[in-house]
């Protein structure tokens, strides 16, 4: 591929609005999600910018800036609309559901490790990621964050 078709195919990308809505909600969900932690903690954890988990929902923010961008701009009966519509609903589902009882289960057996680890040396010593999933109100945060966005995005 030549430079000016990469700077092409770049371009198009550059104008494709559900896409660019998309990435400023899980940009923008991920930037307020390490600031709350910086707030709370008073510690940066760059692993905020990039990780899962945690205040607002970046998963939700994404959906809802794309399901929000797709209705405004094709319309409640098209098939952008309704292929958003479907994954939004799942991703926010397995947000607060699977991905949080998983979360759950990793605060459980690192208890666990922590407990036995002198007794047992064949225990990992690295622990479980904890913060997966969202609880509703988390999920809920990034759904209007990702509205805003896909409303500020189209207008």
């Amino acid at each position: 591929m030549s430079f000016m078709e990469q700077f092409s195919f770049l371009e198009e990308i550059g104008k494709n609005r559900l896409l660019i809505s998309a990435l400023i909600g899980w940009l923008s969900a991920q930037i307020l999600k390490t600031l709350i932690n910086l707030l709370l903690t008073k510690q940066f954890r760059a692993e905020r910018l990039i990780g899962s988990g945690g205040m607002p929902s970046s998963h939700s923010a994404t959906v809802c800036a794309l399901l929000v961008s797709a209705g405004i701009l094709y319309g409640c009966a098209s098939a952008e609309f309704a292929i958003s519509f479907v994954m939004g609903i799942i991703v926010m589902y397995d947000a607060m559901g699977v991905r949080r009882e998983t979360g759950k289960q990793a605060k459980l057996l690192n208890l666990m490790v922590r407990t036995f680890q002198h007794e047992h040396k064949e225990l990992p010593e690295k622990l479980l990621k904890e913060y997966i999933g969202h609880t509703p109100l988390q999920v809920f945060a990034g759904a209007v964050l990702g509205i805003i966005i896909g409303i500020l995005c189209c207008y």
